[in-house]
């Protein structure tokens, strides 16, 4: 077994004596920099009157954004603290979670500091935001960043992962004994039927086989957050993310099946009528249909209020025309959850309506037979399993009694009840891209040879592993805190929004540390690593891009918080 070089400094790895009192204070004074900062940044882009005006705010995009992140960085940091608590008060903080949390700190805390990467070209540091930079001079938090990260650390941490490889996870994660019991059975099943072939699936650019998808839908994975009553298991979204993210950890296709399951449930649950609950949910529950989700037209982005595919109710159908575009698994699904426009003098959100349209199943050769519509794959670099496609309406027609709760004009809100389910999804879904990377770069440096030894016995290789592990505990943690808050029925697109924005980044990282670590054959399609840094690049973009993520933090904040 290839072992890290020895550390020949008197550096001690673990800040034993009160650590997790050391984290928490280092969290207080990241939280408390951001409410100082909070009032200077809301000065700048607020007109006369003391409300937040957005002609001067997307003239500060980049002060408005770069207070998202530290906000976002302040939240994380708390509920890594919290984590620790948790299991310093259970008696099972153990080295490994000790030294990934230290590490996160220092590492986050010096990012804090000097300037945080909102992305490769664009820092946004303290300075910027405020003027008052005294909450990070606390002691806990410098001697974390001083303290908390150096050789000795990285290195303690890297011999944990070469001895936890084949274990589900590296760290005690906080979960119940049952959630245990379900990451333990995604991480076998995804070992044993997915990322032995996910590969060649992507190279072929192939769907997931449909017996596959059959599977996980006896699992009771397309129910998982469904209620009972519906036939689905009625878990929350908690267990949704530990599943997720086993299943995106073989490849984020098969992890991201059961979102549009997720979306349309959600749609129905929250929006639907009795009757269409009654018909729907227990179906989308056991995967007797698959949904897809068509929302993104040519052109609009984001910018979902300016929606033009129109619907026209007629002779009891809604007849439906226009384009959609960006649609995953559009040929396979049997129902969309179609938003348009039902009120054509309006050019806003309130005419918006969403249908719950049937549709016949397609096949690769015959993608979409359905009279009324036609559309074509977009070819695409990563993401692969489903496929993506654009779609034309023409005359589509839609039962009227599917509008989505009965009443036209409640499509957006519809539409917005379900964003917080689905980026919580989504930072799951980073967190197993993430740990993917994490597990192929960790093999490949145990493996590969140079000089006369494992390149996994070179600091520099050894480190990106280190801290890989360290950024996917802070993201997980993060995660499953934004599911906590929505399974206790609580508002949390802040904190999903949160996790969206640092489990996308922290999954490009990973992928493209371990595209580094396998050097030129990390570049050839053969080796994994490659899909791995195409699948990685989609989560800064879909489900809101990076950008809109950190705005929307941001404008929650400075608005008037939570």
């Amino acid at each position: 077994m290839a072992t890290i070089a020895s550390d020949r400094t008197a550096e001690k790895p673990l800040l034993l004596d009160g650590l997790v009192a050391l984290l928490d204070g280092a969290a207080d004074a990241a939280q408390a920099f951001v409410a100082t900062a909070r009032p200077q940044v809301k000065a700048r882009i607020s007109g006369a009157d003391g409300k937040v005006d957005r002609v001067l705010a997307d003239v500060e995009q980049h002060i408005v954004h770069g207070f998202g992140w530290f906000a976002a960085y302040a939240e994380m940091l708390r509920e890594v603290a919290r984590w620790a608590a948790t299991l310093q008060a259970e008696g099972s903080l153990g080295e490994i979670e000790a030294l990934l949390a230290q590490l996160l700190f220092a590492e986050y805390g010096a990012q804090m500091l000097g300037g945080i990467p909102m992305n490769q070209g664009e820092i946004i540091r303290a300075t910027d935001i405020s003027d008052d930079l005294s909450a990070l001079d606390a002691p806990a938090f410098r001697t974390l960043v001083h303290a908390g990260g150096g050789q000795a650390v990285k290195s303690a941490i890297a011999r944990h992962l070469v001895d936890a490889r084949g274990r589900a996870t590296l760290e005690n994660c906080g979960l119940d004994e049952t959630l245990d019991m379900v990451r333990d059975q995604f991480f076998a099943l995804s070992n044993e039927k997915v990322a032995p072939f996910a590969h060649e699936w992507h190279l072929k650019d192939e769907l997931i086989p449909l017996s596959l998808v059959e599977e996980l839908g006896e699992m009771g994975v397309f129910g998982m957050t469904i209620p009972e009553e519906y036939q689905g298991l009625g878990m929350g979204k908690t267990a949704m993310c530990v599943v997720s993210e086993e299943l995106s950890r073989g490849w984020i296709g098969v992890g991201s099946l059961a979102t549009r399951s997720e979306i349309a449930a959600e749609l129905i649950l929250t929006g639907g009528t009795d009757e269409q609950k009654a018909y729907w949910l227990p179906r989308i529950a056991s995967a007797a249909i698959l949904p897809t989700a068509v929302f993104t037209e040519p052109d609009t982005g984001s910018d979902l209020g300016s929606l033009r595919t129109r619907a026209t109710l007629a002779d009891g159908e809604y007849r439906v025309s226009g384009n959609k575009t960006w649609i995953t698994h559009a040929a396979r699904a049997d129902v969309m959850t179609l938003l348009v426009r039902t009120d054509p003098d309006t050019r806003n959100y309130a005419g918006l309506s969403m249908l719950l349209a049937p549709k016949q199943r397609g096949t690769v050769a015959d993608p979409f037979p359905t009279p009324g519509m036609s559309g074509g794959e977009i070819e695409v670099i990563g993401y692969r399993g489903m496929k993506e496609y654009e779609i034309g309406f023409d005359d589509f027609r839609v039962p009227a009694q599917n509008l989505l709760g009965g009443v036209e004009g409640q499509g957006f809100k519809q539409l917005m009840a379900t964003f917080e389910s689905a980026r919580v999804q989504t930072a799951a879904r980073a967190v197993g891209v993430a740990q993917a990377s994490l597990d192929i770069g960790l093999a490949y440096a145990l493996d590969r040879k140079q000089f006369g030894r494992a390149i996994f016995d070179f600091p520099r290789v050894a480190n990106k592993l280190a801290m890989m592990a360290a950024e996917i505990m802070g993201a997980r943690q993060l995660t499953y805190f934004a599911a906590r808050q929505k399974d206790a029925g609580k508002r949390c697109d802040l904190e999903a929004g949160m996790a969206k924005l640092i489990g996308a980044r922290v999954a490009w990282a990973a992928a493209d540390n371990a595209l580094q670590i396998h050097g030129g054959n990390g570049f050839a399609t053969e080796y994994q690593v490659s899909r791995l840094l195409a699948d990685a690049r989609i989560l800064n973009i879909f489900e809101g891009a990076g950008e809109i993520q950190a705005q929307v933090i941001a404008r929650r904040l400075l608005d008037g918080g939570n």
